[in-house]
C-alpha cells in the first residue's frame, strides 16, 4: 500500500489526471491534499474524488511527504520561496512538472539542496495514457525514486533519464507531440469535409482510424517502419499519398518542428 502523503500545489488538468491515477490505483484519497488560490478547482476534485483541499500553500506542504509542483512555469520559483522561508522541507520529495525550469532553479528557490524529481508528462495522462520522462536530482534516494514513479506510472507510462538535459528532449517527442497529431488529425478532418462527408463523419472517420493505428503500433513488435510497409502496396493508393508527403518533405518538418520545440525549452530555462 502506497502510505505517502502527497501535497499538489495548483489544481490545473495535469494534477487532475495524476490525483485520478492515484485514487484509481489505490492510493487513499485522505492522504492527497490538493492548495490551489481560487476555490472552484481544488473544491471539484475533493467533491469528486474525497481529497482535501486548501488555499494556503504552506498546509498543504506541511501535510505532505512529497510535493508535486503544478503550477505554471512563471510562478515555480515564486511558490518554492514561499515554502522555503516557511517551513522545514529538507526531508520532502519535490516533483515538479513545470517546464524550463531547471533542477538548480528549484533547489536555488527552495534554499536548499532539495530532493527533487523533474517530470515531462503529456495531456493523454488525463487518460492513464500520458507518457512521462523523468529525472532525478542526485539528493533523491531509491525510496523516494520508487514513491515517484508509482505516482507518475499512475497515469500512464514513464522513463527515466540519465541527464536532465534529455527533458528537453521529452517535450519535443512526448511532452508537445499530442498537438503534432491533433494538427495532422484536423487537417485530415477538414479535407474529409472538403470531400463531403459532414463533420461528425469526417471526426468518426479520422479519430477511429487513429486510434486504430495506435493500437496496432501498442499490440505489435515489429518496427513502425514495417507496418506503414504492410499497408503500403507499390503503385497504390497508400503509397501515392506516402510519396507525396516525401516530396513534401515531411521528414524535414518533422525535425524542424521537434528541434523548435527544444529551443523553445532551452530558451524557457534561460528565462527568455
Amino acid at each position: 500500500m502506497f502510505m505517502k502523503k502527497i501535497a499538489f500545489i495548483g489544481a490545473g488538468n495535469m494534477a487532475r489526471a495524476i490525483i485520478i491515477g492515484l485514487v484509481n490505483s489505490g492510493v487513499a484519497a485522505k492522504n492527497i491534499i490538493v492548495a490551489n488560490p481560487s476555490p472552484e478547482k481544488r473544491i471539484q476534485l475533493a467533491n469528486e474524488f474525497g481529497v482535501q483541499q486548501t488555499s494556503d500553500n504552506i498546509e498543504a506542504a506541511n501535510f505532505a511527504d512529497i510535493i508535486v509542483l503544478c503550477v505554471k512555469p512563471h510562478f515555480i520559483c515564486d511558490v518554492c520561496r514561499q515554502l522555503s522561508k516557511s517551513l522545514d522541507i529538507s526531508a520532502k520529495l519535490f516533483i515538479s512538472v513545470a517546464a524550463g525550469t531547471t533542477v538548480n532553479q528549484i533547489q536555488e528557490a527552495l534554499d536548499c539542496n532539495a530532493a527533487l524529481v523533474r517530470v515531462m508528462p503529456n495531456t493523454p495522462s488525463q487518460l492513464g495514457l500520458g507518457m512521462s520522462g523523468m529525472f532525478a536530482s542526485k539528493e533523491v534516494t531509491g525510496e523516494q525514486k520508487a514513491a515517484s514513479d508509482k505516482l507518475m506510472s499512475a497515469v500512464g507510462k514513464v522513463i527515466w533519464l540519465a541527464t536532465e538535459d534529455k527533458i528537453n528532449d521529452v517535450i519535443a517527442v512526448a511532452g508537445s507531440a499530442p498537438a503534432y497529431f491533433f494538427l495532422f488529425m484536423e487537417a485530415m478532418e477538414k479535407h474529409a469535409q472538403s470531400l463531403g462527408f459532414s463533420a461528425e463523419e469526417s471526426r468518426m472517420l479520422v479519430q477511429q482510424t487513429a486510434l486504430g493505428a495506435a493500437q496496432m503500433v501498442e499490440h505489435n513488435t515489429a518496427a513502425i517502419s514495417t507496418l506503414r510497409e504492410n499497408v503500403t502496396s507499390k503503385g497504390g493508393t497508400t503509397f501515392a499519398a506516402l510519396e507525396q508527403f516525401r516530396h513534401d518533405g515531411i521528414d524535414q518538418m518533422v525535425s524542424n518542428a521537434m528541434n523548435a520545440a527544444i529551443a523553445r525549452a532551452e530558451a524557457m530555462a534561460q528565462g527568455k
